[in-house]
């Protein structure tokens, strides 16, 4: 049997995630089914299962995929040595998030309110959207601390409870815009600026 190289393998787990996401907008996660997965990605089914054994995997790599993306930049944003304000960081993370959720293969944030959605009904979905999410808040405190250190925030706020705050603000950037479709980044942080007199 001849050996199947790295490159093929991320490949093949890339287009077979695609497929997944694809199904997840166009359906609903309760709709889609790993027959669906399987017929959207054009591979065999003993393929798709090669690398997924449930749709519960498949929602794991869609999510370690956008919050991958999403800690690279957070890795940029910390690395700049200007003076970080939270809100800068939030408005540029809205950013990118818009930027991914407009990529070709669907709407990724689509994807997101769906799996929070299940989360609550679904232990082992509820576990993968809590360690993504987080990994994601981390971030956000990792902000907080760079903020006190540019004397940007007051050196007594607790990052912890900054970055509980800023994470909050996504899902309900994420939720207005699918619903209402009226919110861009830079008017949900002027609101925020705003409410904050900054």
């Amino acid at each position: 049997m001849p050996k199947v190289s790295e490159e093929h393998r991320v490949a093949r787990r890339a287009q077979i995630v695609a497929a997944a996401r694809t199904c997840v907008v166009e359906q609903g996660f309760h709709k889609t089914t790993m027959a669906d997965v399987i017929a959207a990605s054009g591979l065999s089914a003993g393929a798709v299962y090669g690398y997924f054994k449930s749709k519960e995997e498949l929602v794991a790599a869609i999510a370690e995929e956008a919050l991958s993306a999403v800690d690279e930049l957070f890795a940029t944003v910390l690395a700049a040595d200007e003076p970080l304000h939270p809100a800068m960081a939030l408005e540029r993370v809205l950013n990118y998030i818009v930027a991914i959720a407009e990529r070709p293969g669907g709407d990724i944030t689509r994807v997101a309110l769906q799996a929070w959605a299940e989360a609550l009904r679904n232990p082992v979905v509820m576990e993968i959207a809590a360690g993504k999410y987080r990994m994601l808040r981390s971030r956000f405190a990792e902000v907080a601390r760079r903020a006190q250190a540019d004397g940007t925030i007051p050196a007594d706020a607790d990052p912890e409870q900054v970055a509980q705050v800023l994470f909050g603000f996504v899902p309900g950037f994420i939720l207005q815009r699918l619903l209402l479709g009226d919110i861009t980044p830079e008017s949900y942080t002027a609101g925020l600026r705003a409410v904050l007199r900054d």
